[in-house]
């Protein structure tokens, strides 16, 4: 009688395939070890490295660089203006935070001051640069870091997604590496699209706004929490992955569209009768949102809870007719720098007319849409171009002001005068 096929098992803890992730093989295939002993023997080993080798306890914040190496506010801030225009006093606060950043991951697990995270909120108008800001700050990063909306998240058990899942996007950036996760930035765009709907009560929950930031709260205090490695919405047969967010630097940004009629209302700059005090006639009134508070974020919607987790607040002051000018070809990506590479990349030697350049900025004030519109004008000026040119015999094309304009007008572009 043939001898039965034994079934494999861990030749350490004797579990068999069923009772265990899987089951590695040995050369020979006759002897197996199970996931949970290989990661058993790991931690002994690193346990013996630590004891034996350099006679210390490694350091969880650790993050294998010295203090001279950081770059400084300074230096970070000189970056980001090679890339953006304008917005000196956001980038300052960016650069500061995230220089802190970095000396809290390098502070001893054993120093008796506990530094707290220096999480941000961005406020500014559409356009004015707060996306770019985290994308350029995430070149120049030794950090993972990610971008995500937060106008898909939903409360656990409703349509959209977890808010976990911005951490699952957070391990992919770091390649899956728990330890460099918890020591990453995420940028939480549109933060002002899970504003409370309103105070007053319903039998509907508000589980896009206010839902979605009782969840945010854990994550921006700093919890371990389980995160599905490849997002979606969680099941108890799936395997999670713990995160601790203690170490994550958040960082939001939202356009807080209305926000400036609370500040207004606020600092009571509409005052009846002749007495006024010097403090009101010195109130720029073009620009409220330089004057943002935690109470105007309250008063828009937001809890106080999470405004307490965000201690770091700055605006974005909207970009005049000079920034816009200066945003069309002067950072390293200007619109215009990127348009003349792609002719480049044809044999065709791009231009811009100093007065055609001077149109699309007048048109992008009309359209109040600030940088990113810049962006749609220019490419409905040129898409003609890109279209016949490549295969036409041309080695030279410049845009004047009147083909712009001709431009702008077949894409129906035009403004009507009020």
């Amino acid at each position: 009688m043939p001898k039965a096929k034994e079934t494999p098992h861990c030749s350490y803890c004797g579990r068999n395939a069923s009772q265990v992730e899987a089951l590695i093989p040995s050369p020979d295939q006759k002897s197996y070890i199970c996931t949970d002993c290989v990661n058993a023997i790991h931690d002994m080993i690193l346990n013996y490295h630590e004891e034996n080798g350099n006679g210390h306890k490694k350091q969880s914040g650790s993050i294998g660089m010295s203090l001279d190496r950081i770059p400084k506010p300074a230096a970070i801030k000189s970056f980001l203006d090679q890339y953006v225009i304008g917005q000196d006093e956001a980038k300052k606060y960016l650069s500061v935070a995230v220089y802190n950043h970095y000396k809290r991951l390098l502070q001893p697990d054993d120093d008796d001051v506990d530094i707290e995270k220096s999480n941000i909120i961005l406020v500014g108008p559409t356009g004015t640069g707060k996306t770019l800001l985290a994308k350029t700050i995430a070149r120049l990063l030794d950090v993972p870091f990610t971008i995500v909306d937060a106008t898909v998240l939903t409360q656990a058990g409703y349509v959209g997604e977890d808010i976990e899942s911005l951490l699952t996007r957070l391990l992919q950036a770091a390649d899956y590496d728990v330890d460099r996760a918890q020591r990453g930035i995420v940028f939480i765009d549109e933060i002002d699209k899970i504003a409370r709907k309103g105070d007053n009560p319903s039998i509907t929950r508000d589980v896009s706004g206010e839902g979605v930031q009782q969840g945010l709260l854990k994550l921006l205090e700093g919890s371990i929490v389980n995160v599905p490695p490849q997002g979606g919405r969680k099941h108890p047969e799936q395997r999670m992955i713990p995160v601790d967010t203690k170490n994550i630097l958040f960082i939001c940004g939202g356009a807080f569209d209305g926000i400036e009629q609370k500040v207004a209302h606020r600092m009571n700059s509409h005052v009846v009768g002749y007495s006024t005090d010097s403090k009101r006639r010195r109130l720029d009134t073009k620009d409220f949102m330089r004057y943002v508070a935690p109470q105007d974020l309250k008063s828009f919607g937001l809890i106080p809870e999470i405004i307490g987790r965000l201690p770091i607040l700055t605006h974005l002051e909207p970009l005049d007719r000079n920034a816009l000018r200066r945003v069309l070809t002067e950072p390293k990506n200007a619109i215009t720098r990127q348009y003349k590479k792609l002719f480049e990349m044809d044999g065709i030697d791009l231009s811009f007319d100093e007065d055609a350049l001077d149109l699309i900025v007048d048109k992008a004030i009309e359209y109040k849409l600030g940088a990113r519109g810049l962006r749609s004008i220019v490419e409905s000026i040129m898409v003609d171009a890109m279209y016949e040119l490549p295969s036409e015999s041309v080695k030279e094309f410049k845009v004047i002001r009147d083909y712009a304009l001709h431009k702008i007008e077949d894409a129906h572009f035009e403004v009507a005068d009020n």
